[in-house]
Order: C-alpha cells, then sequence, then structure tokens
C-alpha cells in the first residue's frame, strides 16, 4: 500500500506515520549513528516534521513500514538550505513547484533484493507523485554513494556543487528536474515497479 500523506490526511493515517517514524528511528540512529532528535526513545522526528512537510509511505498491510521520503517545500526553510548551504555553489531552486526530499527510509528487513525492489518502488512513486502534484524540481542532500545511484537512475539530475566532507560523511547536494518522461527514463535505467511489487497508491492534495 503506497500513501501520500500530507495536512489534509495527517490524522487519518496516523499509523503508518508511527510506523515511519519508528523505522527512521532505526535507520537513522541505531544504524547510521545519526545524531538526530529521538521521541519517547523510539520515534525519530526533527523540527522538519511539521503540518507542511508531505510523505510518501509504502506499507506491508496496515502497520508494516516497508519504505518512505519525506517533501518539503522550498517556501520554507529545509535542511539544504538551514544546515548545508555550503553545498551549492549555485542558488537553489525556489517556488512553489519545488520540493526537498529528505529521510529517504528504506526498511532494513528482509533481502537486498527486497530493498532494492522498495527502493525502485519508493523513487518510482517519488517521480509520479511530482507529475501529479504540478512538482517541476526536487532537491536533497545525500552521501556520496547513495548521491552516485540517484545520479544513476537515469532522470534529469546533476549535483549543485562539488561533495564535500562533512563530519565523518563525504555529502553533495542534488537537484532533480522533472520531466514529462521522467518514469520512462527511470524504467529504463532499471528502476521501474515490477509487477508484483506493485501497489494502490492513495492520492493526498
Amino acid at each position: 500500500m503506497l500513501l501520500t500523506v500530507d495536512a489534509t490526511n495527517r490524522f487519518d493515517e496516523r499509523v503508518a506515520l508511527r510506523a515511519m517514524f519508528e523505522a527512521r528511528k532505526r535507520v537513522f540512529v541505531d544504524l547510521l549513528k545519526w545524531d538526530v532528535p529521538v521521541l519517547d526513545g523510539r520515534f525519530e522526528i526533527d523540527q522538519f516534521d511539521r503540518e507542511h512537510a508531505r510523505y510518501i509511505v509504502l506499507m506491508e498491510d496496515a502497520d508494516i513500514h516497508l519504505g518512505s521520503a519525506r517533501l518539503l517545500p522550498a517556501t520554507r526553510p529545509g535542511i539544504l538550505d538551514s544546515l548545508y548551504p555550503e553545498l551549492c555553489e549555485e542558488p537553489l531552486p525556489s517556488g512553489d513547484a519545488v520540493f526537498e526530499i529528505t529521510r529517504f527510509c528504506i526498511s532494513p528487513d528482509g533481502t537486498a533484493e527486497r530493498r532494492r525492489a522498495i527502493r525502485n518502488e519508493l523513487v518510482v512513486a517519488l517521480a509520479q507523485y511530482a507529475l501529479a502534484a504540478g512538482i517541476e524540481s526536487y532537491t536533497g542532500v545525500a552521501e556520496l554513494g547513495w548521491s552516485r545511484q540517484i545520479l544513476a537512475f537515469g532522470w534529469e539530475c546533476r549535483l549543485l556543487g562539488p561533495p564535500q566532507r562533512v563530519g565523518k560523511a563525504t555529502l553533495g547536494a542534488i537537484r532533480i528536474d522533472i520531466t514529462p518522461d521522467i518514469v520512462e527514463r527511470l524504467a529504463a535505467n532499471g528502476v521501474r515497479v515490477s509487477a508484483g511489487d506493485a501497489s494502490p497508491t492513495a492520492q493526498a492534495a
């Protein structure tokens, strides 16, 4: 089940969001050792998880999180402009049609093949959501290994500046421009949803 959640249906999808915040704690705090806030010892929730945030959440049944991503509007402070502006050598894209992809999270459970399938479904869902919602560009911050994967997906994507060492990680700022053929371009590079993994999408305004 693939959900899109925003301020209009956040209360209705509170079970899915709870599972997502728990999964984010497992991945970003327990596994990756990020120094980020944890609520009640169970939920990774930061200052950007406010009413303006949107979420793409892939669930198995009603309460089992598989993967998710958070979208932050460029009209408000985000992770890239607030925390890592030094990664950009040019002005960030701005406006109502620009969103930042943050907290891209895949459950660590299951095989590598299954996690790759979840990753692909989530990436395709982000592309489809952009087309449906009139989003023209995504931005994001990614560690070097993940940023190389993102650049290789086949969509219109580039770095906004050279990767830099920040603490223990090498980070890069990324811009993804949404083109009408973005889903086809992803599929041509192997980023597609197989018939067995396809999930219905609940769209939110």
